[in-house]
């Protein structure tokens, strides 16, 4: 089981709606083998020098780290906001035959 490879994605977004265009356009793509996509997360966060919030939307998103450029730049010509939040985490371990199904659907 290759694992290094993989990473999960976190990207939030302005809404529910801009959340599956994105996970839409990422899946159509063969750019990610799975997005989850949380519907309401209340975010915090610095903003313009001063604490703001937000009613965001969360995409957590299963792919390989070869095409995170890809996503990135894809993300970022799909997405309504300046400054994008997108992260990437390593996935050190987990199911071998979930982190295979993940290698044959990514493309790229």
């Amino acid at each position: 089981m290759k694992v290094a490879d993989k990473v999960v994605v976190f990207i939030t977004t302005s809404s529910k709606e801009e959340a599956d265009k994105i996970s839409e356009i990422l899946l159509t793509k063969r750019k990610a083998a799975c997005v989850n996509i949380v519907p309401r997360v209340d975010s915090r966060f610095w903003w313009q020098g001063k604490l703001d919030s937000a009613e965001e939307s969360l995409l957590i998103v299963k792919t390989k780290e070869s095409v995170l450029s890809e996503i990135v730049d894809l993300v970022k010509g799909a997405h309504s906001y300046s400054v994008t939040g997108i992260i990437a985490l390593p996935i050190i371990g987990g199911s071998e035959s979930y982190l295979n199904w993940v290698d044959d659907e990514v493309k790229g």
